[in-house]
């Protein structure tokens, strides 16, 4: 028998030893932050063919955004879009959830962040940021209007009254809101786009299980809550070892959105940038084809602006 081929039969069973003993080990720590849905349970072994690496020991604080100078500024637009998670490839927005999400989905991740004070929470009186949302009124919010129940007790011959709360569902939340800041920056010689705010949408349903419409629930100023999103994972639909932080998935633009609003000078509320598409009394579908050619307006800012 060859030399090499009697070392590669020799190594052999020392890897192989090595990755069941890797795989078997119990002594696994379970991953931090922890869970944001309350029904949640961490697995008590290890990761099946593998051991998973601890979020704690992966994630980072995502990367500073560059400053941009004012002066640098040649042309700035803010652009308002509209994410719906009913769409294919928007699913990690809808996404139950795992041990790399805290069990939870996006909604799941803000709601706990606010009521724990992690991060601020503004009311969607405007999406200027203007009044702040606190953790006791976003579980007023989330908990709706109650239920009164009236039963009359056949032994007393009285009557009974019981106040029924509905629990929240994570999956009526079916959009979400962006406000962005499209800049064209001088001394980088090309353009900047920055998050600015992202309000989760939820749709509103009757008594009798009628849909009535659809309400933005809060805003977030997207600046602040950049530490918190980068301690969960959104999922990939393609490879479970090719995921994102929700930082780098938003801002890479993983997600598909249209255009709702360009910031226009003929709307007459005080600080509210203009009217949108549908405030300009466009149909859905006028207001549809208005956000593609927006789109398309944007994508060629870039290469417009090399003519000035």
């Amino acid at each position: 028998m060859p030399l090499r081929n009697f070392i590669s039969m020799a190594i052999l069973p020392m890897l192989c030893s090595n990755l069941f003993a890797q795989t078997l080990d119990p002594e696994i720590v379970r991953p931090e932050p922890g869970a944001v849905n309350l029904t949640w349970r961490w697995s008590m072994t290890a990761n099946g063919g593998y051991d998973h690496v601890p979020i704690k020991d992966t994630k980072g604080t995502p990367i500073p955004w560059q400053p941009i100078r004012q002066d640098d500024i040649l042309w700035k637009k803010r652009v308002w879009r509209e994410i719906s998670t009913l769409e294919k490839p928007n699913v990690a927005f809808s996404y139950a959830g795992d041990e790399h999400t805290g069990g939870g989905m996006l909604i799941e991740i803000l709601v706990d962040a606010i009521k724990t004070g992690k991060i601020k929470a503004y009311a969607n009186t405007d999406d200027r940021f203007t009044t702040l949302f606190t953790g006791p009124e976003l579980e007023e919010k989330l908990r709706g209007k109650p239920d009164t129940l009236r039963q009359v007790d056949p032994i007393g011959d009285t009557e009974v009254i019981t106040i029924i709360y509905r629990d929240f569902d994570p999956s009526t939340v079916t959009k979400y809101r962006l406000i962005e800041d499209w800049i064209f920056d001088n001394n980088l010689g090309q353009m900047v786009v920055r998050i600015v705010g992202i309000a989760p949408v939820r749709d509103i349903y009757g008594e009798g299980g009628d849909y009535r419409g659809s309400q933005a629930m809060f805003w977030v100023y997207y600046p602040e809550i950049r530490n918190l999103l980068a301690e969960y994972y959104a999922v990939n639909a393609n490879n479970d070892m090719a995921r994102e932080t929700w930082v780098d998935y938003l801002e890479a633009r993983r997600f598909t959105s249209r255009i709702t609003k360009v910031s226009n000078p003929y709307g007459t509320v005080a600080g509210s940038y203009g009217m949108s598409f549908a405030e300009n009394g466009l149909t859905p579908m006028e207001a549809l084809y208005a956000g593609q050619g927006a789109a398309g307006e944007l994508f060629n800012k870039e290469h417009d602006m090399w003519d000035y």
